[in-house]
């Protein structure tokens, strides 16, 4: 049963006493005269001289043996006898024999014992696997997890925190049983668990957890060599589109030397925040979106074990889907039918199921208290590997799952749902689905979308694997004309962290735990390593990002970019989806007197970008204009921001149209109804606040077979003045110039 070890009050006091607890143990060294002289366990007292210490004898003597990470001289028995917050999943006696018993079975040792390990990389790797894994430390962030905790998560969801190893762990549960796993192997007993001690959590597991380290292109080999049910097709596919060695990637070599020999360093101190840390790592990551073996089989009528390339590619020119494509066999080609087909399943970044989408600030909705209650839309809209194509993910309080390309009416004051009709304008879906008209669709309901089966089980099941996450679907996912046109019939509002996969794949994107409990909320990342793929940065550009984390602001998800100096830098941008005329939006909260001044500059020719339109003053609201030397009446005809928020809650929608108009005329939108600007789900909306705004950076034809770059380039002598970035909107004129349904405020 659950032990309790100290007392409440000397608790509480312990709590307040360490508030300032240790830095991460992978920068600099354990502080051991700082250990606890009470009488009370630490989570290695307990471990030591606890009344199970028996069962802990071999753990116990390994984890004085292994190092907290390669920077460091400190042993994980060190980290665990000082001031923190660490949760450990102990493997006893039996599990550690076990564990050796199976790496004998495999080959790896001569015999199942340490004494047979003569080799000392092999050895120091074993310890590593054992001891590195079974420690989460939460000293940055206050997060323990307790037995509830773990309980609450679902199966296979990852607790946010990674372990020592850098490994995320997830649990899995029987049942109407106790029984929890930890990765699916490591029972976590049901008498020694959630054993409190002063610094933390111990959990007595029943194996050691090594999380596997097959990479994406590992499971789809070994799926075919063990003709597996579940993901073979998508797996014979993948491969046949020569992907394997993209999908094998982890780790940008590069980066970990020169993070390791501090070539890379931290920004300086933000002039309003704090210091920009860069990552310590540069992984690589991706996101499989699959067909089921079972959904093929329907489809095609055969076996998935005799399913072969040419017949999929058959199907697939069956039923008129990527006409465009070659039909030949070379499959490597980003012009063959089935490598257009594959890549479109395939995003560049691992999203975690809790990462598909992000709720956070959207109107209805706060990430502190609404938990599962959904309000209006949260979608995001990610580039696909291979040739460039947009992917929607979608979830509402409708939707009852996650979805790929979901396009359903929304009521949003607008069209049927508009002041002569109904004049419902929640934003919620309606149940009605657009008219996919005469273009090409997969199947007839192709607008309700595509769901991804994140609670599949058994074969289906989606994997969680070292660089990435398959999900099964629930139909034939195919980029097809009426999903390009529907992408192009809607505003695209990107978050401007979505647009680098780096953001996800390295835990950057606002992690609620990592952040949590005062920690640094600023990363940078620096000028002479091209850390984000898609941004080129000039010298003297100081690149950082703010999570935004319960601060309130007046963000979208709240997050934003920031970058200071003399800055300028380029950025590839996302494809659109259909051939047209385009305007490109840009959220900015002007509520600040440091922001920044820029001239920017669009086009496809990276070497050749002209100038779009005059400088972009980022100082400028529709209340107030905000400049160093102080506050300037703004020349919008606003008095005050109670005469602003009176067209919010007095005028017409024909008579707020007509503001938009004078609006648009200078290159300027308010901001959308979308979000909340302050916390809590009474906050006032985007469109609201005087400062914040939208502008129209750049207004023409786009296609979607090209690749469009921005620049940034400060034109203000102040090196401390501050770039925002924050969304991006893409919109098509049949959007925002459209005579039959206006664009909506939303």
């Amino acid at each position: 049963m659950k032990q309790k070890l100290i007392f409440h009050q000397i608790k509480l006091a312990l709590v307040i006493a360490f508030i300032g607890c240790i830095a991460s143990a992978c920068h600099e060294e354990i502080d051991t005269g700082a250990r606890f002289t009470l009488k009370e366990y630490t989570v290695l007292s307990y471990l030591t001289e606890g009344p199970d210490s028996a069962l802990f004898t071999e753990y116990v003597k390994l984890l004085h043996q292994v190092p907290v990470s390669s920077r460091s001289e400190s042993s994980v028995a060190q980290l665990l006898s000082a001031r923190g917050k660490y949760t450990c999943f102990a493997p006893d006696n039996e599990a550690i024999q076990a564990y050796l018993d199976s790496l004998y079975a495999k080959g790896v040792i001569s015999a199942p014992n340490w004494e047979s390990i003569t080799n000392q990389a092999t050895l120091d790797s074993i310890r590593k696997v054992i001891v590195l894994n079974s420690v989460i430390d939460g000293s940055r962030n206050g997060e323990i997890y307790e037995i509830g905790t773990i309980s609450s998560k679902d199966d296979n969801d990852e607790l946010p925190t990674a372990n020592l190893y850098d490994r995320k762990l997830y649990k899995t549960s029987i049942q109407q049983t106790d029984s929890i796993f930890m990765n699916g192997v490591a029972l976590i007993d049901l008498n020694h668990r959630d054993i409190e001690t002063i610094n933390g959590r111990v959990h007595q597991v029943h194996a050691v957890i090594a999380p596997s380290n097959d990479t994406m292109a590992d499971i789809f080999r070994q799926r075919i060599a063990e003709n597996k049910h579940g993901f073979l097709v998508m797996s014979k596919l993948i491969l046949a589109c020569g992907l394997e060695d993209t999908l094998s990637k982890t780790r940008d070599d590069t980066w970990e030397q020169l993070f390791l020999t501090n070539q890379v360093k931290d920004l300086r101190v933000h002039p309003t925040e704090q210091t920009g840390t860069i990552p310590e790592h540069r992984k690589y990551g991706f996101t499989v979106f699959a067909e089921t073996d079972d959904l093929w089989e329907t489809e095609i009528g055969k076996a998935a074990q005799d399913i072969t390339i040419n017949d999929v590619k058959d199907y697939l020119i069956s039923k008129g889907a990527y006409p465009d494509a070659s039909t030949d066999n070379d499959f490597e080609d980003e012009r063959n039918i089935i490598n257009q087909f594959v890549t479109y399943h395939i995003l560049p970044e691992k999203l975690s199921r809790d990462r598909l989408v992000i709720h956070y600030n959207e109107k209805g909705y706060y990430w502190k208290t609404s938990g599962t209650n959904y309000t209006i839309p949260v979608y995001e809209y990610f580039t696909t590997l291979g040739k460039r194509r947009l992917l929607k993910i979608f979830e509402s309080a409708e939707s009852n799952g996650i979805y790929l390309n979901r396009f359903p009416i929304l009521r949003n004051g607008r069209g049927e749902y508009g002041p002569e009709n109904l004049n419902v304008d929640d934003y919620h879906e309606s149940g009605k689905f657009r008219d996919i008209g005469s273009s090409f669709a997969m199947y007839p309901d192709e607008n309700v979308g595509n769901k991804i089966l994140v609670d599949a089980v058994g074969d289906a099941q989606h994997e969680n694997l070292l660089n990435g996450c398959i999900y099964p679907i629930e139909r034939i996912l195919v980029y097809t004309e009426n999903i390009q046109k529907r992408l192009g019939g809607e505003r695209i509002r990107i978050d401007m962290a979505a647009m680098f996969p780096e953001m996800m794949n390295n835990d950057l994107r606002r992690p609620l735990s990592y952040y949590s409990y005062g920690a640094n909320q600023t990363r940078g990342f620096p000028q002479n390593y091209n850390y984000l793929e898609d941004v080129r940065m000039e010298e003297g550009t100081e690149f950082y990002y703010f999570t935004g984390h319960d601060r309130g602001w007046s963000n979208y998800q709240m997050d934003e970019y920031n970058i200071i100096g003399k800055y300028e830098f380029t950025m590839k941008l996302p494809p659109v989806p259909i051939k047209g005329h385009y305007e490109v939006r840009f959220g900015v909260s002007s509520g600040s007197q440091v922001r920044s001044m820029c001239q920017v500059y669009f086009g496809n020719d990276l070497n050749y970008l002209p100038a779009a339109g005059i400088p972009m003053d980022l100082r400028i609201g529709f209340v107030n204009h905000r400049f160093r030397n102080g506050t300037q009446a703004s020349n919008f005809g606003y008095s005050s921001t109670a005469d602003y928020e009176n067209e919010y809650r007095n005028l017409t929608m024909e008579e707020q149209d007509e503001v938009t108009k004078s609006l648009r005329s200078r290159g300027f939108m308010k901001g959308p109804k979308y979000f909340h600007i302050g916390n809590g789900t009474g906050a006032n909306v985007g469109m609201q606040g005087e400062h914040v705004t939208r502008r129209i950076m750049v207004s023409a034809d786009l296609d979607p077979d090209k690749t469009y770059y921005i620049r940034f380039k400060n034109v203000l002598n102040d090196a401390d003045s501050q770039f925002f970035m924050d969304y991006f909107e893409f919109v098509s004129k049949d959007v925002y110039d459209n005579p039959v349904e206006p664009e909506d405020y939303w």
